[in-house]
């Protein structure tokens, strides 16, 4: 049977898309009028393949018909370009066909005109991360009614087939665009049909050999792999009636698995297309849900289960619904998967959120949890480069379930932690958190939680600022709970720091100057006096001038003074009093480029991380303090790890690339991987502007590691 996708790209003509509409919903009166509403508002328009236009809101219409949509979705996908490429607008929308389908289109229109305004041009190489902004208001504006998001899938999948029309550039960023972004969200409202059908067709455009390759197997072996997975459907099905099952109670399907699902098993575990185990796949389908715990018996006493490779998925569901038995099974000298599911399920399997307009109410909860899910990735006053860190992780990451003591599921992605568990419950709980408890035994927070742990959290009376675990954690809420608890942190602490420098600077007693500056206008901006030099020397003209203090004895104090720049080993000091020797306490250990505080003793600097405890004390004692910052013109040393893939030519790309960025390399090592890729190690060294190239090495080539190889303590300790 051909699939659908290869049905909808053969589809050119107004009569073949109307035709295939009427194959996959009854036509009524209300789609009739929508249907020859877009037909005559497209009149004349045609697309850059030289087909009508309107075949393409036709057949996405089609595509959300066949994942379930109800009327007012299909109503609203065959108009969901007129109001963006017609004189046609909202208001004569919602009076035709209603508020739903108005709302819903004009939340497509929206879409894109976002992505127009947002995403970076096809025209250049910049990579796909700019685009974060589109992505992030595009989940925004889906939340009210995520059936939004299903027409833009649909719509998203009509593209992909089409692509072919356009210039190879504009295919890439398409389809880039398609797999970090439509992919992703596809999967987490459940629609996996949809899902696997972007995947791959992205997978096309992006990794043209890759996909050859994966599909040359499959077309060189295609008589051998048919004979083999007739034979497994035909043993299971005699198995399964010789067990008390009737014939006509279940349904076996066979299947492969879709060629990007292949091709990222190979990268994870750098195996070639033959080492992959599970290429061949059934799916027994049965009515009910013990049925398919007697099903898994049955296969589990004929056939040897693959250890380690069984996942029940109907007890505890994924976070977006899915509910499904997985096992690996040995048969002859194949390995298949077995999928075990009841129709129910399978629906909501094949067609997610759509599924549940039209099934029972016990299943419809799962679009609250999808919902929920996209509510979880909205965040405040962030860029749109750190929320698209931020979400990536939670996109493409397999799922856990964790109970709560009161029998309560919380799904988080694969390694996460006691802590992440305790922000998903609540960012205070997470804020709060002291201790944790998994299944009754005390625990670290950094614990990593596995599948059905219970997990408990004991909180303190204060929140707890831990900045150093940011890339402990796994998800996003727990990242971003952490990173504005630590702003805070360091805002007050650098507040703090501030009366303490400029104290010293003008020879001040600390209360006198406090009281002074708690009644500035600026003292809401005096976190920035420790951070910016500029803003230091500034703060210094304001209060040199500040009438308030012309009146008072100490003016003549603070009129001559004049700040001179101290470079002493790694470290500019901006100081009205001589410094000439650098220490470290022993309490902390700052490296090249930590945050740090340095304290003055006479013409001596003392050093610690900003976030050391001792330093805090001193800090609250009101010890003198100087401006400090690491000196940004020295050459630094740093050693980087990255994977290549193992073709010719990665290794050349891969120096070329940084010699073009003037980098200095200082030693280079190449170790081969199982096949796939290759790790490169080398040295470099760079002046000043070491994130830049951080970033532009993270751009173009798999980053594994960036470490600075200089320890600024560790230097001073060796000298003495």
């Amino acid at each position: 049977m051909l699939e659908l996708t290869g049905i909808l790209k053969n589809i050119r003509t107004i009569e073949g898309a109307r035709s295939f509409l009427e194959s996959k919903v009854e036509i009524s009166d209300r789609i009739l009028q929508a249907l020859n509403f877009a037909v005559t508002s497209h009149s004349g328009q045609k697309r850059k393949s030289g087909e009508d236009y309107v075949v393409h809101p036709i057949l996405v219409a089609a595509i959300v018909a066949h994942f379930g949509g109800d009327t007012d979705m299909i109503v609203a996908a065959l108009l969901h370009d007129v109001v963006e490429d017609t004189h046609v607008n909202k208001s004569e929308i919602e009076n035709l066909y209603g508020k739903n389908v108005a709302e819903l289109v004009d939340a497509l229109t929206k879409i894109d005109e976002i992505r127009e305004h947002e995403l970076i041009s096809s025209s250049t190489d910049e990579k796909l991360i700019k685009s974060a902004l589109s992505f992030r208001k595009m989940l925004t504006s889906a939340i009210d009614d995520p059936n939004a998001l299903v027409i833009k899938l649909s719509d998203r999948l009509h593209n992909l087939l089409t692509i072919d029309a356009l210039e190879p550039r504009k295919q890439r960023r398409i389809a880039e665009e398609s797999m970090v972004v439509y992919a992703p969200i596809a999967y987490k409202l459940g629609i996996s049909k949809l899902k696997n059908y972007i995947e791959d067709l992205s997978f096309a455009v992006l990794f043209p050999e890759e996909y050859a390759k994966i599909d040359n197997y499959f077309i060189s072996n295609e008589g051998m792999i048919e004979t083999k997975l007739t034979v497994i459907n035909e043993k299971v099905s005699d198995l399964l009636v010789e067990n008390g099952f009737q014939r006509d109670s279940f349904r076996i399907k066979s299947r492969l698995k879709h060629y990007f699902s292949i091709y990222q098993k190979m990268q994870r575990k750098g195996v070639s297309l033959d080492e992959v185990l599970d290429l061949l796949a059934i799916r027994i389908v049965v009515t009910d849900e013990l049925d398919c715990y007697k099903v898994l018996g049955v296969l589990h006493t004929h056939y040897k289960p693959l250890v380690g490779r069984f996942k029940d998925y109907i007890a505890i569901p994924k976070e977006n619904g899915y509910q499904t038995i997985h096992t690996t099974l040995f048969h002859d000298n194949a390995i298949f998967e077995a999928q075990i599911r009841t129709f129910d399920m399978e629906a909501i399997a094949e067609y997610g959120i759509a599924a549940h307009i039209n099934y029972k109410d016990g299943v419809k909860a799962a679009i609250g949890v999808s919902s929920k899910w996209i509510q979880n990735l909205q965040f405040s006053d962030i860029s749109a480069e750190e929320y698209y860190e931020l979400v990536k992780n939670d996109l493409v990451s397999e799922d856990i379930v964790v109970y709560s003591p009161k029998g309560e599921l919380f799904s988080l992605p694969l390694g996460a932690t006691c802590l992440d568990y305790a922000y998903l419950v609540h960012t205070e709980l997470g804020n709060k958190a002291v201790e944790a408890s998994v299944n009754n035994s005390k625990v670290p927070l950094l614990y990593r939680l596995s599948s059905g742990d219970i997990c408990s959290i004991k909180i303190g009376e204060s929140q707890i600022a831990r900045c150093t675990w940011i890339d402990s954690v796994k998800t996003s809420r727990a990242k971003n709970g952490i990173k504005n608890l630590c702003i805070h942190k360091l805002k007050e602490l650098d507040r703090r720091v501030a009366k303490n420098i400029l104290a010293l600077t003008f020879g001040f007693d600390y209360y006198e100057l406090r009281d002074w500056l708690d009644n500035a206008k600026y003292t809401n901006l005096l976190y920035r006096v420790p951070r910016e030099k500029d803003f230091y020397i500034e703060t210094i003209q304001k209060i040199k001038t500040e009438s308030s203090l012309r009146a008072k004895s100490i003016f003549s104090r603070i009129v001559g003074i004049k700040l001179k720049k101290y470079h002493v080993e790694h470290f500019d000091f901006y100081a009205n009093y001589s410094v000439s020797t650098v220490e470290y306490d022993v309490c902390c250990h700052p490296k090249k480029w930590d945050d740090i505080v340095a304290f003055y003793q006479k013409g001596k600097a003392v050093i610690h991380h900003k976030l050391c405890s001792h330093a805090d004390d001193l800090i609250a004692k009101h010890e003198p303090m100087l401006f400090v910052e690491w000196t940004k013109d020295e050459i630094r040393t740093f050693k980087v790890v990255v994977s290549l893939q193992n073709k010719k030519g990665s290794l050349s790309q891969f120096v070329t690339f940084l010699t073009s960025k003037g980098v200095n390399i200082a030693s280079l090592s190449l170790g081969k991987s199982a096949g796939v890729t290759d790790y490169c190690e080398v040295e470099i060294e760079v002046k000043s502007d070491f994130k830049s190239i951080k970033d532009k090495i993270n751009k173009s080539f798999k980053l594994i590691e960036f470490t600075d190889k200089n320890d600024a303590y560790k230097e001073e300790y060796i000298k003495k």
